[in-house]
């Protein structure tokens, strides 16, 4: 399996992932993100990244930027959304291993933290912990019983503690209709 950095031509291909894996219900609403996120100048600087194997995509996850209000530090911070692998290749690591690369390229970038709004017991594994404990509050609201799925995951070491407020997503992705359940 290879991972890549998407390209242009890929958006097609982006798009069908998402649908195929978020089926009929979510889809239509994922892709329509994506038609909207990707172009978005304030979602950047961003990192794409497609799942191959034998030409077929398996996978993909988009990193986009986002701010800490409320703090003057120099931050450099992404957030992780979303993330999809085709129903045929899951429970292969596929997803995994996207965010993995993800992370270690955003490391070596200089990104400090990495925000998700996700499944606690998947994204523990990366190292992801609530974000509201530690004073880094959603763009949007977050019901008090999925309050641990909103979490941050520090690739800078010192970077949680230094820096508290409300993180701001790009304009399309901190829209209020992509926060809710």
């Amino acid at each position: 399996m290879n991972i890549r950095q998407t390209q242009d031509n890929d958006l097609p291909a982006i798009c069908d992932v998402h649908q195929r894996a978020f089926g009929a219900d979510e889809g239509p609403s994922i892709v329509s993100l994506l038609h909207d996120l990707i172009p978005d100048p304030t979602a950047q600087p961003m990192l794409s990244l497609l799942a191959e194997e034998e030409q077929l995509v398996l996978g993909h996850v988009l990193f986009t930027n986002v701010l800490v209000a409320g703090s003057e530090a120099d931050l450099s911070s992404r957030i992780l959304a979303p993330l999809a692998v085709i129903p045929a290749a899951q429970k292969r690591g596929i997803g995994s291993r996207l965010v993995q690369a993800g992370l270690d390229r955003l490391r070596e970038e200089g990104v400090g933290l990495v925000f998700v709004l996700g499944d606690p017991a998947y994204y523990t594994r990366f190292g992801f912990q609530p974000a509201g404990a530690v004073g880094l509050n959603a763009p949007q609201p977050i019901p008090a019983e999925h309050a641990d799925a909103w979490m941050v995951r520090e690739l800078e070491s010192g970077q949680i503690g230094r820096v508290a407020g409300e993180v701001r997503c790009s304009e399309v992705l901190g829209r209020r209709e992509y926060w809710l359940e």
